[in-house]
C-alpha cells in the first residue's frame, strides 16, 4: 500500500513537470510577428505568432488636455482675438519644464533677425537660418492647434501653431512641408515640419514665435538659442513684455503696447532701485512667490543667495532679491 502511494505521487509529479515544460515550450514558440498602426500614433497593435495581439504605448507625451480648451480654434491663426492686454494680469508665473514636461530646441542655429521693429514693421518673432528640408521640432509637449498651408496664413507660409499646457503657444513659420495635423498631440523634440522659405520670406529659415493668450513677446526671454536650452525652469511673464519694443536683456521703455490684434495700451516700466534689496522670509513664502513679488526669477534668486531651488526657506532669514 505504501509502495502504491509513492508510485502515484511520482506519476503526479511527472505529469506536473511535463505540463510545465509544455507550457514553457508554447511560450517560447509565441513571438511578435508584426505591428499595426492605430488612429493614435502613440499606440501600436502587436500581432503574435500564436494569433494573439496586444496594445503597446510608445512615448506618449504627458499633456494636461483640460488646460488647452480656452479659445481653442483650429481655423484662426490667432485664437485669442477677444482678449485684450488690459484684461491680463500684470505678472504670470509659468512652469516651462519639469520632470514630465521636457524642452527641445526646434532647430539648432543662431538668431539672425530678432524680435522688434524691422524696416518699420513689427517682427513678432525671431528668425533662425536652416537648410531646406531640415526637421523642425516641437519645443514643448502640446497639441497642434493650426497646421495650415501658405494660401491661408499670409506671410507665415506653411505654418504650425502648437498650444502647450504651460500656457504658451509656439508658432513655426515658412515650413516647406507640414508633418502634423490639427488636434494632433506632439511631444517635445518630435518633428512637426520641414524647414523652408514659404510665405513672405527671402530665404530658408524658421520664423519662431512665443505667445501668451495670443500676445507675442520676445522668444529669447524663454529660449537660450546659443546654449540650446530654456533660460529657466519657471518663467515670470510681465504685461510689459507684450510691447514690441520690449527685448530680452534690455530695460523696458515707456511706449505704447501693440499686440498681435493691433490694439494698444500704455505700460509703466518697473521702478529701479540702486544697491542690493533684501526680503525677510515669512511663513508660507516660497521662492516662486518671492520671485513674482519682485519681478524676478527663481534661478536669479538662487544665484544671488547661493542656494538651490530645493533649499528650505527659514522664517526670519533675509533673502537678497535684487
Amino acid at each position: 500500500m505504501k509502495h502504491y502511494g509513492l508510485t502515484l505521487l511520482y506519476i503526479l509529479f511527472s505529469i506536473t513537470i511535463l505540463q510545465a515544460q509544455e507550457d514553457k515550450s508554447q511560450e517560447e514558440k509565441a513571438y511578435p510577428l508584426d505591428t499595426l498602426d492605430t488612429k493614435d500614433k502613440y499606440t501600436k497593435i502587436i500581432i503574435n505568432s500564436d494569433y494573439t495581439w496586444s496594445y503597446l504605448d510608445i512615448d506618449r507625451p504627458d499633456i494636461d488636455m483640460d488646460a488647452l480648451s480656452d479659445h481653442w480654434d483650429t481655423e484662426a491663426i490667432h485664437a485669442y482675438r477677444g482678449v485684450s492686454i488690459e484684461s491680463l494680469p500684470d505678472t504670470v508665473m509659468l512652469t516651462l519644464v519639469d520632470e514630465s514636461h521636457p524642452f527641445a530646441l526646434p532647430i539648432k542655429g543662431q538668431v539672425y533677425s530678432k524680435y522688434g521693429y524691422r524696416r518699420k514693421r513689427p517682427h513678432r518673432g525671431i528668425d533662425i537660418p536652416l537648410t531646406t528640408g531640415a526637421p523642425v521640432c516641437a519645443a514643448f509637449n502640446g497639441v497642434v492647434r493650426v497646421a495650415e498651408g501658405s494660401s491661408n496664413t499670409g506671410g507665415y507660409g506653411n505654418l504650425v501653431v502648437i498650444r502647450h499646457d504651460n500656457g504658451l503657444e509656439t508658432y513655426y513659420g515658412h515650413l516647406s512641408k507640414i508633418l502634423v495635423k490639427d488636434n494632433e498631440p506632439v511631444r517635445a523634440g518630435e518633428p512637426i515640419g520641414l524647414g523652408g522659405s514659404t510665405g513672405r520670406s527671402t530665404g530658408p529659415h524658421l520664423h519662431f514665435e512665443t505667445r501668451y493668450k495670443g500676445k507675442a513677446f520676445d522668444p529669447e526671454r524663454v529660449v537660450d538659442w546659443e546654449n540650446g536650452c530654456v533660460r529657466d525652469t519657471i518663467f515670470l511673464i510681465q504685461k510689459s513684455y507684450f510691447n514690441i519694443s520690449s527685448h530680452y536683456g534690455k530695460p523696458d521703455k515707456v511706449t505704447p503696447v501693440a499686440n498681435a490684434n493691433q490694439s494698444s495700451s500704455t505700460v509703466k516700466p518697473a521702478t529701479s532701485t540702486s544697491g542690493p534689496v533684501y526680503y525677510k522670509i515669512r511663513q508660507g513664502d516660497t521662492l516662486g512667490k518671492i520671485a513674482i513679488k519682485y519681478h524676478t526669477s527663481v534661478s536669479k534668486l538662487c544665484k544671488l543667495n547661493k542656494i538651490r531651488e530645493t533649499t528650505i526657506l527659514q522664517i526670519g532669514r533675509k533673502l537678497r532679491v535684487k
